[in-house]
């Protein structure tokens, strides 16, 4: 049985839209034209959530039928959608100059916080 994935996810958006408006923040750089790309990348999260629960569901590959007599398998076009979708988040995440690299603060034993 395919495993069902969750189309919508207002909690986890809420954190990416927050994270990515305080990364823009704290490199002075919080304009209308990167907010509006933070919008672009907010879509295609929703989109991309959406090819894989089609994938999900679906699977790789789905049924065809155009008569009685033609029918067989193709490959669910959500699959090839879901690699551009993915590339083109990657590319908005470029144009922002925004990273994936998180700040982890350790205290050490001095009770001073350290940054790797």
């Amino acid at each position: 049985m395919a495993k069902k994935h969750v189309v919508t996810k207002p909690k986890q958006r809420a954190k990416i839209k927050k994270s990515l408006i305080g990364q823009l923040t704290d490199m002075g750089a919080n304009n209308e034209h990167f907010e509006d790309l933070i919008e672009d990348y907010l879509a295609l999260f929703d989109i991309k959530n959406r090819l894989i629960a089609d994938i999900d569901e679906r699977g790789v590959t789905v049924e065809w039928q155009n008569s009685s007599t033609q029918k067989g398998y193709k490959k669910n076009d959500s699959v090839s959608e879901l690699v551009k979708v993915n590339a083109q988040m990657l590319k908005i995440l470029q144009q922002l100059e925004i990273t994936t690299r998180e700040v982890v603060v350790e205290v050490t034993s001095g009770g001073e916080e350290d940054e790797f």
